[in-house]
């Protein structure tokens, strides 16, 4: 099975750069989408979901920002949209579709850089939501999260790591949560099969970074340790455009 994450940067505009031409000729089970910027009923005609996938939506309140979607071509047990299932996800950040194989969250967090309170607010909802994902593998369900974590783990994972010590995106506390989220069972993916590879997934829009891959590496597929075995491959799409995100996924043997 064949499971893709990626930040779109606004779902009506990656429609218009080509994002329902890639799932048709990638084809992936499960499409994992964030920032989409639109409710579904807001896609105008002819911009509808491709054929063949069911679709679950999770919007902010506020128009035109944040929220996600996930289409399956597999018919989901439960659907859980986060913001009307806990108190830590007020922008449509977090869909919950769980399978009888796996549970599956995709998950837009949030950014800390506009100013302080948005730090403190996405360090609240790392917590919020490492608590609520080791609930359900304690619960037994066999979890697989990712998306957009808007954090840089280590070096490796941003190609100028001493000039962004002090940004929002590389600082030590979320760097520490990641830590902590490795510590607790949960395994990167990509590592596990590209332990020392030099690859991003998002570029910044100014001063041609994309095509320099001046790069950072803050989408990801965490797997629990359990399911490690059943990984048969992780991958970064960047030669994938459309958005300032590239796509992200594994391939899981169910």
């Amino acid at each position: 099975m064949r499971i893709i994450f990626w930040n779109v940067n606004g779902i009506r505009a990656g429609i218009r750069k080509g994002l329902w031409d890639f799932v048709k000729k990638d084809k992936a089970d499960i499409y994992c989408l964030a920032e989409t910027k639109a409710r579904a009923d807001q896609l105008p005609e002819g911009m509808s979901v491709p054929k063949g996938y069911f679709s679950y939506w999770n919007s902010a309140d506020k128009a035109g920002y944040s929220g996600v979607a996930t289409l399956t071509k597999m018919e989901p047990k439960t659907v859980i949209e986060g913001n009307r299932d806990n108190d830590w996800d007020e922008e449509g950040r977090v869909l919950i579709t769980k399978f009888d194989e796996f549970s599956l969250l995709n998950v837009y967090f949030p950014n800390g850089k506009r100013d302080r309170g948005r730090l403190n607010y996405k360090l609240k909802f790392y917590e919020h939501f490492l608590a609520y994902v080791n609930k359900l593998r304690q619960q037994g369900e066999k979890v697989i999260w990712g998306g957009d974590v808007n954090t840089a783990h280590r070096e490796i994972d941003l190609a100028r790591p001493k000039d962004n010590e002090g940004i929002s995106g590389f600082l030590p506390s979320e760097r520490k949560w990641l830590d902590k989220v490795e510590k607790q069972g949960w395994l990167d993916s990509y590592r596990m099969f590209y332990p020392d590879k030099e690859k991003y997934s998002w570029w910044s829009m100014r001063s041609g970074a994309r095509g320099r891959n001046v790069g950072w590496r803050i989408d990801y597929v965490f797997v629990d340790k359990k399911l490690k075995d059943r990984i048969k491959r992780a991958f970064i799409l960047d030669q994938v455009e459309g958005s300032d995100h590239c796509p992200v996924g594994i391939e899981i043997e169910i």
